[in-house]
């Protein structure tokens, strides 16, 4: 039995083989029951206490802690292993890695649990909730260029020629990837220009809709009827659009016409009557209504009005009410509107 138990086996003997797999037994067999009985007297501990950071540590060991816990296991156990030079630095690697896995992870959790805390916030504006998840993304993505650099540094590779390199193969990456990198650097000038945020209503030459979500290289519009419009920042840049969730009002203007037959009397009194009418209309302020021209077969009137809101749908009330009071004033005053009309005179020879 003391033959048996000396016996190597890569390097090790058989009795170090039997502490390294029952210390993975061990450690398997404590992380099974963290995970059933652990994991909730943990979640309860968090609560009661009330600590700030209870979510984003909660939500990193729902994800990533049972998965980090086997790594460990793995890791303190294969100490105990005589390995060679190549498996030993291997060993190290693999620690390392863990190390700066766990830090990044968490790190990252706190950063997304940041970010959800702040888009609750109901005093919060739309473009800086817009910008915010983009520059989550930027600062998750440098920590891990920060992190990546540091583990390349402990491996004993020289950063400065690492970024030398990276430097001359950059400007052959921004020659093959042009339009790529524009769309990126459109991305972050929208985030800080703010032309527009989720769920303003724009119109970009011939296309219009609410926009819905804003990425690193493209941005979603909703359109009125219903299909998905697809922009990259790019053309969104570069482009002259209209943004009416900025607007604090709106101008109308619009005209009628009534027959040339109309009385002087009542052709002098129709700019009154309009203007009493828009008037009396909550949110709206009136601003002119003139007899403009003689039309082809019409009296004509341009009337100007503002809306003090940039809701299209309460614009549409209230141009809609404006409507049945000037029809029903016109009736009153049996003032007829005017209509397309030819007069044709016949000669008798």
């Amino acid at each position: 039995m003391k033959n048996i138990m000396n016996y190597s086996f890569i390097g090790n003997p058989l009795t170090i083989w039997v502490l390294f797999f029952s210390g993975l037994l061990v450690f398997f067999y404590l992380i099974k029951k963290f995970k059933k009985n652990g994991l909730k007297y943990l979640k309860q501990f968090f609560k009661n206490k009330n600590l700030p950071v209870s979510e984003p540590v909660l939500g990193f060991i729902d994800g990533y802690g049972i998965p980090l816990l086997y790594g460990v296991a793995f890791y303190l156990n294969f100490g105990f292993l005589n390995l060679t030079s190549y498996l030993e630095k291997a060993y190290h690697i693999f620690g390392q890695i863990l190390f700066i896995s766990t830090i990044m992870l968490l790190s990252t959790s706190i950063i997304d649990w940041l970010l959800k805390q702040n888009l609750k916030k109901k005093d919060l504006k739309p473009a800086i909730k817009t910008a915010m998840p983009g520059f989550s993304k930027i600062i998750k993505i440098s920590l891990w260029i920060i992190a990546t650099i540091f583990f390349l540094e402990n491996l004993g590779f020289h950063i400065s020629t690492l970024v030398a390199g990276l430097g001359i193969g950059g400007i052959a990456i921004a020659f093959a990837s042009q339009i790529i990198l524009k769309d990126l650097f459109s991305y972050i000038s929208i985030l800080l220009d703010q032309p527009f945020a989720v769920g303003d209503f724009i119109i970009v030459g011939e296309f219009l809709g609410s926009i819905e979500h804003i990425g690193i290289k493209t941005t979603r519009i909703r359109s009125l009827s219903g299909e998905l419009l697809v922009f990259s920042n790019t053309d969104l840049t570069e482009s002259r659009l209209r943004n009416y969730q900025l607007m604090k009002e709106r101008r109308v203007v619009f005209q009628i016409g009534v027959v040339y037959d109309t009385p002087s009397d009542k052709v002098k009194a129709i700019p009154d009557m309009i203007k009493n009418i828009i008037l009396n209309i909550p949110d709206t302020r009136f601003d002119r209504a003139h007899f403009s021209s003689y039309g082809d077969f019409s009296l004509v009137y341009e009337i100007v009005y503002y809306i003090l809101s940039s809701d299209y749908n309460k614009y549409m009330d209230i141009q809609q009410t404006i409507n049945f009071a000037i029809k029903e004033e016109f009736e009153k005053n049996t003032i007829e509107f005017a209509f397309p009309t030819q007069t044709l005179y016949l000669k008798r020879n």
